[in-house]
C-alpha cells in the first residue's frame, strides 16, 4: 500500500478501510494464541492433561489413538487351568520370627502369616549296615542243635553272595543303563552321596549278578517277540574288545530286545526271530533281512532322506525335480488310505505297487541320478505298501531307530566292552531296561522287584 507525502482526508478514509478486515483477522489470531499460551502454561504446571494434537495436524501414515475403555472386571474371562507353579505337600513346616525389636529392643510376641516360601531339598543320606547274626540253637528234648537256612533269612535282600542290597545294586544297574554313566563315574557318585567305596571290579560284577537274575525273562522277551505280529529291526555298530562286532535291536510298542553279535549276516536275525516267525519284518534296505520270507515293510523315511539328497545334488536338473514330485506324491497318496475297508486297501496297494513300478522302470539300469533309487523303488516295490493293507504297522522304522539311540549314546560314552561275557550281560540289561521303560513302569522299581523275586 502507498500512501502519498500529503494525503488528504479522502486518501485517509480509503486507508483505514483497507485495513479494518486485517485488523480484524490479526485480533481473532491474537485470541488464538493466547489460548494457546493458556493451555501450554497449564500444562507445564500440571493442572491440565496434555491436549492431543488435532487430526489435521498428523501425517497421514499416523494412526490416531483409539480412547481406552474403561476394564470392566466384574466380567473377565476365566482360564481353563491355573498356570502358577502348584506347591507340594510339606513335610516340614519351619516358622521364621523376629524374638525382639530391631530398633528398641522390646520383646515381641503373636504375629500373622505374611509370607512363605517352599524350599525342596533332600535329607542327608546315611548307609544302612545291617549285620545279620545267624544264632545256633539246641533242643532240649532230641538234643540236637538248629541253625536258620541263610537263604530263607536273606530272601528278597540280596542277590546271591553280595554284601549290598537289591536297592543298591538296582540304583548301580540305574546309574549304568539309564544314566549311562561309566563305571569310574558311578564310583565316585557312590563314595560322594553314601560313602560307600566299591572298586570297578566290584560294579561289574554285580551288573553281571543283575543280567543273571533277569537270564528268564530275556529269553521270555525273545519268545515274545517271536510271537509278536509285527517286529521293527535295525542294527548298529559295538566294539568288543577292540574289535568291530554289531549290536542288534528287534523292538515291538512295549519290548525291545538287543543281541550283539561279530557278524552283520542274515544268520543274527533268523536266529533271533527263528525261520518259522510269520510275523511282518519291519527294517530299512539292508539285505540281511531278505531271509525273511514273510511280509516285508521296508522304511520310506529312508528312501525320501535319499530322495532329497538327490534332489539337492542336481537342483537344476528337471528330471530329478520332477521325478521326486511323483514318488513324493505316492507316499502322500498311500499314506490317506488307511481308513478304508480291507478289500478296498488291498486293491490299493496293488495300485500303488503298479504306480511305483511305472516310475522305475524309465530310470533304471540307465545314467540318470535317479537310477538307483529307482533301481530301489523297482526292486522293494512289493515291499514299501505293506502298512496300506496292514494298517497296525507304521511305513517307517522310526521306532527301531529311536529304541537303538540309547545304545548309540551308551557306545559312545563307553567305547563298547571287553568281552564276550560283558556283551551278552550289557545286551541283556538294556533289554530289560528298555522294555520297563517302554512299557511305562519305574525301572529301579521294576529292578528291585526282579531282583527280589529271583533272590
Amino acid at each position: 500500500m502507498s500512501i502519498p507525502d500529503t494525503p488528504s482526508i479522502n486518501d485517509l478514509l480509503a486507508i483505514i478501510a483497507e485495513l479494518q478486515p486485517e485488523v480484524a483477522a490479526l485480533r481473532v489470531r491474537v485470541s488464538e494464541l493466547e489460548a494457546e499460551n493458556e493451555r501450554l502454561r497449564k500444562m507445564v504446571s500440571g493442572q491440565g492433561p496434555p491436549k492431543p494434537p488435532a487430526l489435521s495436524d498428523l501425517p497421514h501414515f499416523v494412526k490416531p489413538n483409539r480412547p481406552k475403555q474403561p476394564k470392566d472386571k466384574t466380567h473377565r474371562r476365566q482360564r481353563d487351568c491355573g498356570y502358577s507353579r502348584p506347591l507340594s505337600e510339606p513335610t516340614r513346616t519351619e516358622e521364621h520370627a523376629l524374638e525382639r525389636c530391631p530398633d528398641c529392643g522390646h520383646k515381641l510376641s503373636g504375629g500373622w502369616l505374611h509370607d512363605e516360601r517352599e524350599v525342596i531339598d533332600i535329607p542327608p543320606i546315611a548307609v544302612e549296615v545291617v549285620r545279620h547274626c545267624f544264632i545256633a540253637r539246641r533242643c532240649g528234648v532230641c538234643g540236637k542243635r538248629h541253625l536258620p537256612k541263610r537263604a530263607e533269612a536273606l530272601s528278597g535282600l540280596t542277590v546271591g553272595r553280595h554284601r549290598f542290597g537289591v536297592r543298591l545294586i538296582s540304583l548301580i544297574a540305574e546309574l549304568v543303563n539309564v544314566c549311562r554313566m561309566p563305571v569310574r563315574t558311578v564310583k565316585r557318585l557312590l563314595a560322594s552321596l553314601f560313602g560307600i567305596h566299591i572298586s570297578a571290579g566290584g560294579i561289574v560284577s554285580l551288573l553281571a549278578a543283575v543280567a543273571k537274575s533277569g537270564k528268564r525273562m530275556y529269553s521270555e522277551l525273545q519268545e515274545a517277540v517271536r510271537g509278536s505280529p509285527f517286529v521293527h529291526a535295525d542294527e548298529t555298530g559295538w566294539q568288543e574288545d577292540g574289535m568291530n562286532g554289531y549290536l542288534w535291536s528287534f523292538s515291538t510298542p512295549d519290548m525291545r530286545l538287543f543281541v550283539r553279535s561279530p557278524s552283520r549276516a542274515h544268520t543274527v536275525p533268523e536266529g533271533v526271530l527263528g525261520s518259522e516267525y510269520r510275523g511282518i519284518v519291519v527294517s530299512d534296505f539292508y539285505s540281511a533281512y531278505g531271509y525273511h520270507l514273510g511280509l516285508h515293510q521296508r522304511c520310506w523315511v529312508h528312501l525320501l532322506r535319499d530322495l532329497k539328497r538327490v534332489q539337492e545334488t542336481f537342483p537344476n536338473d528337471p528330471s530329478v525335480q520332477e521325478w521326486a514330485k511323483e514318488v513324493h506324491a505316492l507316499y502322500t497318496d498311500a499314506t490317506s488310505v488307511c481308513h478304508l475297508r480291507r478289500k478296498d486297501r488291498m486293491r490299493a496297494r496293488e495300485g500303488f505297487q503298479e504306480r511305483a513300478l511305472d516310475l522305475a522302470l524309465p530310470y533304471r539300469k540307465t545314467d540318470h541320478p535317479q537310477a538307483a533309487l529307482a533301481e530301489r523303488l523297482y526292486r522293494f516295490a512289493s515291499e514299501l505298501f505293506t502298512f496300506v493293507e496292514h494298517p497296525q504297522v507304521p511305513p517307517d522304522n522310526n521306532a527301531a531307530e529311536r529304541a537303538i539311540r540309547p545304545a548309540v549314546v551308551a557306545r559312545k560314552v563307553s567305547g563298547g566292552t571287553r568281552s564276550t561275557n560283558g556283551s551278552q550281560v550289557r545286551a541283556t540289561l538294556m533289554s530289560l531296561f528298555s522294555t520297563w521303560d517302554a512299557r511305562g513302569l519305574d525301572t529301579w522299581r521294576a529292578c528291585q522287584q526282579m531282583l527280589a523275586q529271583n533272590a
